[in-house]
């Protein structure tokens, strides 16, 4: 029993000793890990930064990309190399985007198919976009524009509501098609409206203003800047905009929430990162964000791609998304819709 109680002390003073050896270079090495983490993200960026856009080559978010990248390279000193990873209504790039390396040089368009109406309408992902992404910045909105033809009976919004009420369930209204930003915020108006209107989709706008113009529908929600040029030629009349304020291009056109209070449906775009990327880094590419999106170029460049700026940091930017969540969730559970509707 002497031995054995011996040889414990002994292996308990050992282990002991070796500990206190030990703790002192794990504590080391912790402190160089976190002093090589700021000297990092002090330097950064020391290569080019891959910029995911979950959208094919030639669509309004690829464009807008293109913008933002080419003033950003400028402005960091590194190339922000674009990656089109379309596909499954971007949820593809954007999953990507989620599992990437967390270092600052994976970075991510991302939007509301993605972020929040693509999992409120039932859409299996590989990722969650509230806790696997980090929300650097929303960039702007899209605004669409509820359109019919010249000779509708509808005049204004207020005529098309009465229009809906009083014919239940044959006013026709399309867009360009399921899940799309048009063909959610008809189904919005539809809600809050309490009107009974039948949406046809499309697979593209283009089809879709051919048979407004030739009266096979009633109504189109369309973005407006590509409904500009039917707008000021008289070939259609622009009821109202989706947007929460008058456009300042439009400013004689109502908007939809003047009317019927909550009745918003831009699109949106953001800039996002891999959850655990350091804070001042995604401090860092807010403020670069910021920068050149503040530049009277980029700023119009923009604008005549239909983006409203909205710039909005982490934090208000988060609030946007849990806005928009609320906002949706009863929609698309009293419509009951899903990828498949």
């Amino acid at each position: 029993m002497r031995l054995k109680d011996s040889i414990s002390r002994r292996k308990f003073v050992e282990q002991g000793f070796v500990k206190g050896l030990i703790a002192p270079f794990l504590g080391l090495m912790s402190v160089k890990s976190l002093t090589s983490r700021a000297q990092s993200a002090s330097n950064y960026p020391t290569k080019p930064i891959r910029f995911i856009v979950p959208f094919a080559v030639g669509g309004s978010g690829d464009l807008i990309s293109r913008v933002i990248s080419e003033q950003l390279t400028k402005s960091m000193g590194q190339a922000w190399v674009i990656e089109n990873k379309g596909g499954n209504g971007s949820v593809l790039g954007t999953e990507i985007a989620a599992r990437a390396n967390p270092d600052g040089y994976n970075v991510v368009l991302s939007n509301g198919a993605a972020i929040t109406i693509g999992p409120l309408m039932g859409q299996q992902l590989g990722y969650k976009p509230m806790e696997d992404l980090v929300h650097v910045c929303l960039l702007g909105t899209f605004t669409n524009a509820l359109i019919v033809r010249a000779d509708h009976p509808a005049k204004n919004f207020t005529d098309f509501l009465n229009l809906a009420k009083q014919n239940p369930g044959k006013i026709s209204y399309s867009s360009a098609g399921v899940g799309s930003a048009g063909y959610l915020t008809g189904e919005l108006l539809k809600h809050l409206a309490k009107v009974d209107m039948v949406h046809i989709p499309y697979k593209g706008t283009g089809p879709a203003m051919t048979d407004l113009l030739g009266g096979q529908i009633d109504a189109m929600f369309n973005a407006l800047i590509a409904a500009s040029p039917y707008i000021k030629s008289g070939k259609v009349r622009a009821l109202a905009v989706t947007s929460q304020q008058r456009i300042s291009d439009h400013s004689d056109i109502p908007t939809m929430n003047e009317t019927i209070p909550g009745a918003i449906g831009d699109a949106w775009f953001g800039i996002s990162v891999p959850a655990k990327t350091p804070a001042s880094v995604v401090e860092r590419l807010r403020l670069e964000v910021f920068k050149i999106m503040d530049q009277p170029e980029t700023k119009q460049k923009l604008q005549d791609m239909g983006l409203n700026s909205n710039l909005l940091g982490p934090k208000e930017f988060l609030q946007f998304l849990n806005n928009e969540n609320k906002k949706w969730s009863p929609v698309i559970k009293s419509s009951n819709l899903t990828n498949n509707s």
